[in-house]
């Protein structure tokens, strides 16, 4: 296989279409499906050819790389495109599914003849859209040369974390990673808001624990958005966020672990979302704090 590759994208959401285009700008001949055709076109400006449906996507593409909703979703549009995959194509499963989804997913690989590589990222819209993503991946040592040139158009680094991507290594790691963003963005939201109903203006927060150990780049970042904005379009959405928080509580709870703040921040993403915020980004959950109109 050549360092150039036909690459099917399925899913060109925020992630997705960011993904697609740095595919394309390294040389790479890229196909394009998503379910909403519109999220899908402005590909075309970037070289990529805009398929009507996830067979004419995946026709003879070298890898194909799936950027979706959930598990469920990512599925359904495989079982759609069987027909045309390629024995022995690779595919790139990046959406973060969950642990028990990918179970579903490999066997579907397997059924198919294709080398399945667990392989969610670590990032939002800006770094994807930088090429800057990392990488969190699982799958066999012997083909993974046949992805690289999809990794290192996507990524800044790769992680591997095991040789089977079935046992879901990678989508473990993200999930853990991602209970940690989840909790820091439901606690800058929840600071902002607490300074809110005590009259105290945030930037003394930011001033008291500056250059301590309690400050960091990412809750100053995300703070900013509430206080200044913009809120969309979104780094990394509300809706999204809140289904990742039920896959982390729903991964803890199979495993015996209770996870309380990974609970409570799903609750507050959904709440968000109730309120009419869940395609904004996700540390717009700061409006759970308040009434539905008190924004």
């Amino acid at each position: 296989m050549t360092d150039k590759l036909t690459v099917s994208v399925l899913g060109t959401g925020i992630m997705g279409a960011a993904m697609a285009r740095n595919l394309a700008r390294a040389g790479h001949t890229v196909r394009v499906w998503n379910r909403t055709r519109a999220k899908a076109e402005p590909l075309a400006a970037d070289g990529a050819h805009v398929a009507g449906t996830p067979a004419e996507a995946v026709e003879g593409a070298d890898v194909v790389l799936t950027m979706l909703y959930d598990g469920p979703a990512t599925l359904d549009v495989m079982r759609e495109a069987a027909p045309a995959l390629r024995s022995g194509a690779a595919w790139v499963q990046s959406t973060t599914a969950g642990v028990e989804a990918i179970r579903d997913l490999a066997a579907f690989a397997r059924e198919h003849d294709l080398v399945f590589f667990d392989a969610p990222v670590l990032g939002t819209r800006q770094p994807a859209e930088a090429g800057q993503l990392l990488v969190l991946a699982a799958g066999p040592s012997e083909h993974r040369a046949a992805v690289a040139p999809v990794f290192d158009a996507v990524g800044s680094r790769t992680v591997w974390t095991g040789e089977d991507g079935a046992a879901g290594t990678a989508s473990r790691l993200k999930l853990v990673a991602n209970s940690w963003v989840l909790a820091i963005t439901a606690a800058a939201g929840e600071v902002l808001a607490l300074a809110r109903g005590l009259d105290v203006d945030p930037q003394n927060f930011f001033d008291a624990i500056e250059g301590g150990p309690l400050d960091m780049g990412y809750l100053r970042a995300k703070s900013k958005l509430i206080l200044d904005g913009p809120l969309t379009p979104a780094q990394f959405a509300v809706a999204t966020a809140a289904k990742d928080a039920r896959l982390i509580v729903q991964a803890g709870e199979q495993h015996g672990v209770r996870l309380d703040v990974a609970a409570a921040s799903a609750e507050r993403m959904e709440r968000a979302a109730e309120q009419g915020h869940g395609d904004e980004d996700m540390v717009a959950a700061y409006f759970a704090s308040f009434g539905s109109d008190d924004r």
